[in-house]
């Protein structure tokens, strides 16, 4: 039986063309590599725009490589057991970004055993899946934030996703109503709050954004905060989006027990890699809740071509790995005139180069 020989990881700093904030600049890429006893190799990674990196490449070295070594090399199997090494240290957030390094890395390891790309390797359903454009764009003027609409319209992309969140629910009326009025009616529209309301403001944002026919309103409160979703769910016929920080299958669960959410977004790193998000798919479909996945689209790309129900995949403008220079071939996918699909590869098809094409200042 191939089992774990070695486990490495360490930091790279990707920058951003497109800065998300003052203070966001770039984002922290944990670059891991496993080497099965057989002598073969999986490449896999971690992922945190700006908090946490260098905690968790302490978390890969020294407590998830040391335990890891000697396992069957399953990802399933090495996720369970090495979610529960790590509880201690908190059931979610920076010990599942960890276990995503590992659990990509095997996952990697084992389609590339096979000669082939992990998407056919976990049973590809569609040859292409639509995107949508997303944007960190509460910064940006309205003049700066059309024009990024009308670049999104001309890629082909028949639905957009805008910041809200402004002091003034004033500003993020026009805001929202010059937006649809640049797309149109037949494409979709959604809006992120990013945590920024309370339960009440929510209420009274969503029914006067709502004249917009927002597909979802994303984050309106607090991530963790379960019952306020829940309530703001009562209130508003506007579907509720949760997910992007909720890092366990157990609260996703939780969440659509109670009617918290109609669409769920699990980052597939956050949640701890493929193995969860594949679970937490599982789940939103036995609760009637639609699937989206949260960022990354090389990688949420080909694992939403294998999903049983279609969804949408995020391109963030001028985030993807392959447009910054930071993999050392070509990307794994390609987008063009609103749709994702597969360029040829194996494993994941994301191997980061060394250093990176604008420098490696870890």
């Amino acid at each position: 039986m191939t089992r774990i020989a070695r486990l490495e990881a360490r930091l790279l700093r990707v920058p951003l063309t497109r800065p998300w904030a003052a203070d966001v600049t770039s984002v922290g890429v944990i670059v891991t590599e496993v080497t099965l006893t057989d002598g073969s190799a999986g490449y896999g990674f971690a992922w945190t725009p700006q908090i946490g990196a260098e905690a968790v490449v302490a978390l890969l070295q020294h407590d998830l490589g040391p335990t890891a070594i000697g396992l069957a090399a399953d990802p399933e199997g090495v996720w369970a057991t090495l979610w529960t090494h790590l509880h201690e240290a908190g059931s979610g957030g920076l010990t599942t970004i960890a276990l995503a390094g590992l659990d990509l890395a095997l996952w990697d390891a084992r389609a590339r055993a096979e000669g082939l790309a992990v998407a056919d390797l976990l049973g590809r359903r569609r040859d292409r899946v639509a995107v949508y454009g997303s944007g960190v764009n509460l910064h940006y003027d309205l003049d700066e934030l059309l024009a990024q609409v009308d670049r999104w319209i001309a890629r082909g992309f028949t639905a957009v996703k805008i910041k809200v969140g402004k002091p003034d629910l004033a500003e993020d009326v026009d805001r929202v109503a010059a937006v649809r009025e640049r797309l149109g009616p037949t494409r979709r529209l959604m809006i992120d709050a990013n945590q920024r309301w309370d339960l009440d403001r929510a209420t009274v944002a969503i029914d006067a954004l709502a004249a917009f026919d927002p597909a979802w309103v994303e984050e309106p409160l607090r991530a963790d905060d379960l019952a306020g979703h829940a309530e703001l769910a009562r209130r508003t016929a506007v579907p509720l989006a949760v997910g992007e920080n909720l890092h366990t299958a157990h609260r996703f669960e939780e969440y659509l027990r109670a009617g918290a959410a109609r669409i769920v977004q699990p980052n597939v790193i956050r949640v701890g890699g493929i193995t969860p998000f594949h679970r937490i798919a599982a789940l939103a479909i036995d609760h009637g809740a639609t699937l989206h996945p949260h960022l990354l689209p090389e990688l949420s790309g080909p694992l939403a071509l294998t999903l049983p129900q279609e969804c949408l995949v995020e391109d963030v403008e001028d985030a993807g790995f392959g447009s910054l220079g930071a993999l050392r071939d070509p990307s794994p996918v390609v987008i063009h005139d609103g749709y994702l699909t597969l360029t040829p590869h194996v494993g994941l098809g994301l191997r980061f180069a060394d250093p990176i094409a604008h420098g490696d200042p870890s």
